[in-house]
């Protein structure tokens, strides 16, 4: 059928973006589709994007901050689902080594261009 493509995961490339977290991501004109990879102990810092973003665990615990102030914490397991809405300050710790699914409305285009530079941040 036109337009329509087939992706395995498995053939997708598998970026190392830290030591801790690797990542595959599959990308349409509207969305995209990340597996992020996230060993226990990976903190992803705070940050905010204007992207909408989904979160679904399908393997091991992701804490989140939710906030400026990082007063919200939520903790997501496998088969919960956590919504983001656009420009939400979030910061997010792998309790265990974790496999997550992200989706991003728009895509995220500092992640297509490598410009994601606060996952390097101390």
């Amino acid at each position: 059928m036109a337009g329509v493509t087939f992706y395995r995961w498995e053939d997708m490339p598998r970026e190392t973006v830290t030591d801790l977290l690797d990542r595959r991501l599959i990308t349409g004109d509207r969305l995209m589709l990340a597996h992020v990879y996230l060993k226990k102990g990976c903190v992803v810092p705070r940050h905010a994007h204007e992207n909408e973003q989904i979160t679904y665990i399908l393997e091991g615990a992701l804490r989140f901050w939710i906030g400026e102030d990082e007063a919200e914490e939520i903790v997501v397991r496998p088969g919960e689902v956590l919504h983001i809405p656009s420009n939400v300050p979030h910061k997010a710790e792998a309790l265990e080594d974790t496999l997550d699914v992200d989706i991003f409305s728009p895509p995220r285009q500092d992640w297509l261009d490598r410009t994601d530079d606060y996952f390097h941040r101390t």
